[in-house]
């Protein structure tokens, strides 16, 4: 998913330099989608591992709360 990712934010800018956009507004949306993504890879990473945390910490069968 992550190499997806980094060849959009590579491509997009790219076709906006060839559809007329200056290098300017498509370095600015480089930077943009660059850090949406940072951004999201970080909060998947966190939310990994804190499904192994509560799986490791011997939480109700198939991870479903019984109350």
């Amino acid at each position: 998913m992550v190499r997806w990712a980094v060849f959009c934010c590579a491509l997009v800018p790219l076709v906006l330099v060839a559809f007329g956009t200056s290098l300017g507004g498509a370095g600015g949306a480089a930077l943009g989608l660059a850090s949406v993504t940072a951004a999201c890879r970080l909060l998947l990473r966190r939310a990994e591992r804190g499904l192994r945390a509560e799986g490791a910490g011997g939480g109700a069968a198939g991870g479903r709360r019984r109350d």
